[in-house]
């Protein structure tokens, strides 16, 4: 029988049904992301996972919030970071989605992964929103469905991936966080089903009229997953899109800049705005670690960009 999960809540610290050698593992899995947080967390997920060998197998099950559970493999490199407090993650994305808790939006979780951003965005203080959490691989899938359970099935998974157009493809990878249908593999890993963006609106699982916010983090198939959403991209729809820092061409950013009608916003950290980027230059200042992504955000929405230039005239009252 599996040991029940620990569990940890972010908003006190509070660590419970931990036994010894788990809670100092917790207390060096915190203070090493508060280290490597000053280095972009540079081999923190190499670290952790040596970590997680020596650790009994059970899953961790950390409250966000007092309406949102997130539950995974306890010692996990990617997610481990959580047990630092003052850690945020995708802190770009959770300006978005703070500041739009009162919009009646649906979330499309596309490489959901384990559905943190699902869990979070359907909780009561980020709106109670709709959210599809849309992932391939098994493994991950299995983790995403439970953390659907464990917050009362409020959102939708689907198991496949998102490219151009429907049909299937060979997933591979080492790294959970970071499985991919752009390698080709012939070995390894396994086959999936792919749909298009766009298919979406064809299966009914969401409307013409409908505003979204689409997570797209897709492992090196974001072009792709782009042409399969053209229709879908000309709503009241923002792309939320990983822009890879060991990338110098900016080749996301270049595609939706010079290839698509949508606006190219990206948050500059200097200002503490969401920037609409005209000249590419922008992301060599802004992309300074080569191992980790950056989202930007793409739209043609005026609902939306009215929404952004809002919360930038917040930011700026509050920076003053």
């Amino acid at each position: 029988m599996a040991m029940p999960p620990i569990q940890f809540d972010r908003a006190t610290g509070v660590l419970e049904g931990a036994n010894a050698w788990e809670r100092l593992a917790a207390l060096a899995l915190a203070s090493g992301s508060k280290v490597a947080s000053a280095f972009s967390h540079r081999g923190y997920n190499g670290c952790a996972n040596l970590l997680r060998k020596t650790l009994p197998e059970r899953d961790i099950a950390i409250k966000l919030n007092p309406d949102a559970t997130f539950e995974f493999p306890y010692g996990d490199g990617y997610w481990s970071k959580l047990l630092n407090r003052s850690f945020c993650y995708e802190n770009e994305l959770e300006l978005l989605f703070q500041d739009s808790a009162d919009v009646d939006y649906t979330l499309i979780d596309c490489g959901a992964n384990f559905g943190y951003w699902s869990v979070l965005i359907s909780s009561a203080p980020y709106g109670s929103h709709k959210a599809i959490a849309i992932e391939p691989s098994s493994q991950n899938f299995a983790i995403l469905t439970n953390n659907a359970r464990i917050n009362g099935g409020r959102f939708e998974v689907m198991k496949c991936a998102i490219g151009a157009s429907r049909g299937t493809a060979r997933l591979s990878g080492t790294k959970h966080e970071a499985f991919s249908i752009a390698g080709g593999a012939r070995d390894g890993g396994e086959d999936v089903p792919v749909i298009a963006l766009d298919n979406l609106l064809d299966d009914g699982k969401i409307s013409v009229g409908g505003k979204y916010l689409i997570k797209l983090d897709v492992e090196g198939v974001e072009i792709e997953a782009i042409k399969g959403g053209a229709r879908l991209l000309q709503g009241d729809s923002v792309l939320l899109c990983e822009e890879h820092g060991n990338d110098p061409n900016h080749t996301v950013s270049r595609y939706i800049l010079e290839h698509t009608p949508l606006k190219l916003i990206v948050y500059d950290p200097r200002s503490h705005r969401l920037e609409t980027v005209t000249e590419l230059s922008i992301l060599d200042r802004i992309k300074v670690s080569s191992h980790v992504g950056y989202n930007v955000f793409g739209t043609a929405s005026a609902f939306w960009q009215d929404r952004i230039r809002v919360l930038n005239a917040n930011a700026s009252r509050r920076m003053q």
